[in-house]
């Protein structure tokens, strides 16, 4: 049985699994880096070639400042980190959604590691940062309006998102016990496999995912026929 090729996740429940443990919500959002690491390896082992992180939100705003200026230095403090790594272990990193709101070091720092990480062919994680469904759509909308074409089709909308060239994800994985998609790749996941997971993000690992790949491998995928 083939494995799928791109598989996302919404990483949800850091902020609870802190709070939990330590009362601190930041200490989630660090053990779900260390998450994070371990699942882009298993990802590796198993011959996935997309990996979509739902990494921050458009809503994610909402959040009390001291938090989401701790994500991005936290992010931030990831790139120094592996920056240099990422090219020597062959891994592509794409960028869907609005960074422009970003601190300006931060928003550096990740168009730097996109180009520098190009080419690489071993595996691709695309973080989703300042990403909504709907808000890019409306872009994919503007785009084509501005090329006057005249004819819409399917492709022609896929081909102006943030994933064009990226094949849609066969399988979805949210944590955190919530069972909704929170305006994540709407337009993508028409014949995703979708996966709701209690337990949250910092404590699923590896045996965890290779509980639902197996699972994924089991179905039967008809697309409509019989």
């Amino acid at each position: 049985m083939i494995g799928p090729k791109h598989v996302a996740i919404i990483m949800d429940g850091n902020g609870r699994w802190g709070l939990k443990k330590k009362n601190s919500r930041n200490l989630g959002h660090k053990k779900g880096i260390i998450r994070v690491e371990e699942i882009i390896k298993q990802s590796i082992k198993k011959k996935i070639k997309f990996l979509t992180l739902y990494t921050f939100s458009s809503d994610n705003w909402k959040r009390p400042k001291i938090e989401t200026n701790f994500l991005f230095t936290l992010l931030e403090n990831y790139i120094d980190k592996e920056f240099n790594n990422l090219k020597k272990k062959n891994i592509k990193i794409k960028i869907l959604g609005d960074i422009d709101k970003f601190p300006p070091s931060l928003k550096i720092k990740l168009r730097k590691v996109e180009k520098n990480t190009n080419y690489n062919t071993l595996i691709q994680i695309n973080l989703a940062l300042n990403y909504g469904s709907r808000q890019e759509l409306v872009n994919a909308f503007k785009i084509i309006s501005i090329k006057k074409k005249r004819i819409i089709t399917e492709k022609l909308i896929s081909d102006n998102l943030y994933t064009k060239n990226i094949p849609d994800p066969e399988i979805l994985i949210r944590t955190g016990n919530t069972n909704r998609l929170s305006n994540f790749l709407l337009w993508q996941i028409n014949y995703t496999e979708i996966f709701f997971v209690k337990k949250l993000w910092p404590d699923f690992g590896k045996n965890d995912f290779n509980i639902i790949l197996n699972k994924f491998n089991k179905i039967k995928r008809n697309f409509g026929a019989i």
